[in-house]
């Protein structure tokens, strides 16, 4: 499956039946992630899930292998633009799927190569290692 570069979350839902329509939940945790803004309007790509007789079989499998893993490691550098500012002043730059890594002393615009030094499951924390020119 070719999953394009633009993806922003990735999660499993059921589909709800109402009077009029069929509804998708999106969880709580896509929003406060950053990987997704209430109000906006995004394009949804449906893909069914195992027959159920293989579904039992992969149940056992760790929950873990299900919820997606940060896009970066410790210790990594990447390329970053800086989008905005957090509540604290620092910079913050969304890459795969919106996961965010927050950069201090940087300006929003401002391309810059971070190293990773911290990860979590929603939020990375890098320092600036390179001012990238736009020409570049």
């Amino acid at each position: 499956m070719n999953i394009p570069s633009q993806l922003r979350s990735l999660f499993t839902a059921n589909i709800e039946e109402t009077e009029e329509s069929f509804v998708v939940e999106i969880p709580e945790s896509e929003i406060d992630a950053g990987a997704l803004d209430a109000g906006e309007t995004y394009r949804v790509a449906l893909i069914p899930t195992e027959p159920a007789t293989q579904q039992s079989d992969s149940v056992s499998q760790s929950v873990d292998s299900a919820v997606p893993q940060p896009p970066v490691e410790e210790g990594e550098t990447c390329r970053v633009e800086i989008e905005t500012f957090g509540d604290q002043g620092d910079g913050i730059a969304k890459i795969e799927r919106g996961y965010v890594v927050i950069v201090p002393d940087t300006e929003i615009g401002e391309r810059v190569a971070v190293e990773i030094e911290s990860v979590t499951q929603n939020v990375a924390f890098g320092t600036v290692t390179e001012r990238l020119s736009y020409y570049a």
